[in-house]
This record gives C-alpha cells, sequence and structure tokens, in this order.
C-alpha cells in the first residue's frame, strides 16, 4: 500500500513572453515568518529552482518574489545570470518594511547593473485586515534612480522606457561584477556568528 505524501506548495511567478508563450517559473526561496498574516512557513516551501534569467521578446528577465527582496545573495545571481530587468511582485503592509521599499531594490539595480521593476499591491484585504497594502510601485534604473512610481493608494498600471543600453555603459564604469571575490564568500553560506545564533 503506497502511503500519500503532503503537497509541498511554492509561492510561484510565471513568466510569459509577449506572444503568449509561457517562458518557466520562478519559486521564492526566502520564506517569511516575521508578521501577522505573513506566517508563511506554515504553508510555502522553499524555491527549488535557483535563480532562473528568462530571454524574453525585450529583455534578459529575473523575478525575486516579495520577502525574497531583502536577500541581496539572489538579486547579485540573476545579475550574474544575465538578467537586465528583475521584476519583484510583492503584497507588502505599511508599517514594518514600508521606509526599506525604496532602500532596498534600487540597491539591488546599483550592485547589479540592471533595471528593477518593484511591484506591490494596494488597498486591504478582507476578511483578514492584516493592513493596509502600500502600493508605490515602481521602475529603477541601474544608477538607483527611481524612474517612473504609482501612488500608495490606488490601482495603476506603471509603463516606463528602459534604454537598455544603459546597463553597460553603468558596469564599464562600476566594476562590480570584474572585482568580486569569490573565493573570499565562503562565510556566506556557513552558518557561523551571531546570524545562526538567531535562528
Amino acid at each position: 500500500m503506497k502511503s500519500r505524501c503532503p503537497a509541498s506548495y511554492f509561492n510561484t511567478a510565471a513568466v510569459i513572453d509577449a506572444d503568449g508563450r509561457y517562458l518557466g517559473k520562478y519559486r521564492k526561496h526566502h520564506i517569511p515568518h516575521c508578521h501577522p498574516g505573513f506566517w508563511e512557513k506554515f504553508y510555502f516551501t522553499p524555491g527549488d529552482l535557483g535563480y532562473p534569467v528568462f530571454e524574453t521578446k525585450y529583455a534578459r528577465v529575473g523575478v525575486y518574489i516579495c520577502y525574497d527582496r531583502h536577500f541581496p545573495e539572489g538579486a547579485r545571481i540573476l545579475g550574474l545570470n544575465g538578467a537586465e530587468i528583475v521584476f519583484n511582485p510583492s503584497a507588502t503592509v505599511a508599517g514594518l518594511s514600508e521606509y526599506l521599499w525604496e532602500l532596498e531594490q534600487p540597491a539591488h539595480a546599483v550592485a547589479n547593473g540592471y533595471f528593477v521593476g518593484a511591484v506591490n499591491r494596494v488597498g486591504v484585504e478582507k476578511p483578514w485586515s492584516i493592513g493596509e497594502f502600500y502600493g508605490k510601485s515602481y521602475f529603477c534604473n541601474p544608477r538607483g534612480k527611481i524612474i517612473a512610481q504609482a501612488s500608495r493608494d490606488k490601482d495603476e498600471v506603471v509603463v516606463a522606457d528602459l534604454d537598455l543600453d544603459m546597463i553597460a555603459e553603468v558596469r564599464k564604469v562600476w566594476q562590480f561584477f570584474r572585482d568580486r571575490r569569490p573565493e573570499s564568500y565562503g562565510p556566506l553560506t556557513a552558518q557561523t556568528g551571531e546570524a545562526a545564533a538567531a535562528d
């Protein structure tokens, strides 16, 4: 008699090209358990497909989902994998992380020389009412400048012209990929020190 295994659920983004073709998916790696309403470790499994970059009609696109944005490691891997635009779909409420919204993702754009499309919903979701989603979706360029942004309190579509040639211009000046020292980064994958003690 075969035993039934419980299903695994991933927070997943499907990547669809301009012509409607399904290119693949990204599964969220970093699972939060930090705020009422966001105890996702109870129901989501950490992503297991790496950090893929998809060749679309217009650009090489990577995805980083919501809480992932607090972790620079995956953002760097997306850059090393060739991403020109990284989209971060989010559902983030006012309060705890709002001040990071316009800080972390422009920093990823600068550190990795790509564009970021930061997406956040608006309003309150009933019946849970865990807080107000503060919107402010935006695009920023590889210099970290926000070039188009939505409002805080209403549904809007953000459209921006992204000059992909800027990526090469910025990377030629700031040689962050060239000057990396991977041989010295061992501690990033070793659970040592204060961070591990906090687990």
